[in-house]
């Protein structure tokens, strides 16, 4: 037993050290990640889209990290390793990494670095129960990368405000238990900003900042009132879904009150006055992305996961039933592809890892440098799909019809009034009319109807959003590392990307094959 145990454990260091020399002889960029060599990282979020694009680059470019910690949520470490397995190292994602070492020296280099870890970063210690565990991550942990997040604009206000908020504050506060601890970057998002135009900055949050200059916002309060709102559910004995409405509703207005759109930035925008508030020494890179894309290059050109943000609309009018959409066609679609960001990441945390104490906004954004337009989106859509048409369920090709665009709220109510909202209303009194022949259809419509509108209502602030993200640390950071003659990460300059070509070329393209599975 103990010969097979041994010839076991020596065939799983043979494919190890394979793989240590297929990267060591390869010139997949080493300067970018040389600071993670034999480091311990901690990465919360593995399992999200830009997560698992991020545990991906590491493991490819810089298999001599020492280990990764993947905190995911999950009741044991069984079921986390489970959920990794399907959720992270078996996507398509790793198709690459996989092709140039093969199965058996990724599923080595897996088993040899990466330390599945059930938790939930939403409670003390982020959910890890296992006393060993916690030391070992600790006393190893030097770089602690967390992405995890809910990002429904209209989540409930005690999920929101338990995982992006306090979720930050609890990633933080176990940071600062890391003896080794060398840097914190956190994930947060642009639209922190709210619906502000103009030029927006890289600036940090101030403890209790509001955007609408009304009295400071106290987060602990915040918690205090949900508390006592979900003890008044209870005791008036409201169901599930009428509690999750109620949460949803408080975590608007509570948003609005301050002057955020909705629960999901306001939440996310009170996490970042934890981590500047109470971060004491730790180094702190905040990286601000806007809405995330497929992969521009890296691993290969268009892998994503996913119908995501302006995705619904160009898989919408591919389908054949956008009829309508709330945009101002001549203002900047602010996208960024994901391996840009993942590579956003690796950058900032090589800059600033020796900075004790610093403080640092990274907006990852397009719209500053090299913007696309709404309309430019459009007709290269239009044009995508009249060369490769969707099939319908008959297999035949899908011709869509030309989308009415509105650029205000108003413009939009009064086309739907007219164009959906009065048929809507004939239905009906066919419905009372004739129940057995239109009533079920009324119902179905109308619920369509109503759904559709409630999402652009949610949507509106980011459709008809006029502000620019400057991104000068970033450029900044781009141009010191060319000028100490550091290879580029693969597309980190945005002014390299043709957008057309990307849309017509590479996303559409992803979309179509890796959501559509077409």
């Amino acid at each position: 037993m103990r010969a097979v145990i041994k010839h076991s454990q020596q065939t799983k260091t043979l494919h190890f050290f394979v793989v240590k020399l297929v990267f060591e002889f390869s010139t997949m960029e080493p300067n970018r990640v040389r600071f993670v060599e034999n480091k311990t990282l901690l990465v919360t979020g593995a399992s999200g889209f830009l997560g698992k694009v991020f545990v991906e680059r590491i493991l490819r470019l810089q298999p001599n990290v020492k280990r990764l910690y993947l905190l995911v949520r999950a009741t044991d470490k069984k079921s986390a390793e489970q959920r990794l397995h399907s959720e992270v190292f078996e996507k398509d994602l790793f198709r690459v990494l996989r092709k140039n070492i093969g199965d058996e020296s990724l599923n080595a280099l897996i088993s040899e670095k990466v330390v599945p870890v059930p938790g939930d970063i939403s409670l003390n210690n982020m959910g890890v129960s296992d006393s060993n565990l916690l030391q070992d991550m600790m006393q190893e942990i030097n770089f602690v990368f967390h992405a995890a997040a809910t990002t429904r604009f209209d989540e409930r206000y005690d999920v929101a405000l338990g995982i992006n908020t306090f979720g930050a504050l609890n990633v933080l506060n176990f940071a600062k238990k890391c003896v080794n601890l060398q840097l914190l970057l956190h994930v947060s998002t642009a639209y922190v900003c709210g619906e502000r135009s103009g030029v927006i900055q890289e600036k940090p949050f101030a403890m209790g900042e509001t955007l609408n200059g009304k009295t400071k916002v106290d987060i602990n309060t915040e918690m205090n009132l949900v508390e006592q709102k979900l003890k008044t559910l209870v005791e008036q004995g409201c169901s599930e879904e009428e509690t999750k409405h109620a949460m949803k509703d408080l975590g608007m207005k509570r948003a609005k009150l301050y002057g955020w759109p909705d629960p999901y930035v306001f939440t996310k925008a009170m996490g970042e006055m934890f981590l500047g508030e109470y971060r004491k020494n730790i180094p702190i890179v905040i990286i601000r992305p806007t809405m995330i894309t497929s992969t521009f290059l890296d691993p290969f050109p268009g892998w994503i996961e996913g119908v995501r943000t302006v995705d619904s609309v160009v898989v919408a009018y591919g389908k054949g039933v956008l009829k309508c959409f709330l945009v101002d066609q001549t203002v900047a679609c602010d996208i960024i592809p994901v391996d840009m960001v993942a590579n956003a990441m690796i950058v900032t945390a090589a800059e600033h890892f020796h900075d004790s104490g610093s403080h640092t906004v990274y907006h990852v954004a397009s719209s500053y440098q090299n913007p696309i337009v709404y309309k430019q989106i459009y007709e290269v859509s239009v044009r995508y799909f009249m060369e490769s048409p969707l099939l319908s369920r008959s297999g035949m090709p899908i011709v869509p019809k030309a989308t009415v665009f509105l650029s205000t709220m108003a413009m939009f109510r009064l086309y739907t009034s007219l164009n959906f909202k009065l048929p809507l209303q004939v239905l009906k009194l066919l419905s009372i009319t004739f129940p057995s022949q239109f009533g079920n259809k009324y119902e179905r419509h109308n619920r369509k109807f109503k759904m559709a509108m409630r999402l652009v209502k949610i949507y509106e602030p980011y459709l008809l959003f006029k502000g620019v993200f400057e991104d000068r640390n970033l450029e900044t950071l781009r141009i010191k590392n060319e000028a100490k003659e550091m290879q580029d990460l693969s597309g980190f300059n945005l002014k390299c990307i043709d957008w057309e070509d990307y849309f017509m070329n590479t996303h559409i393209p992803g979309l179509v094959t890796h959501v559509l599975n077409k």
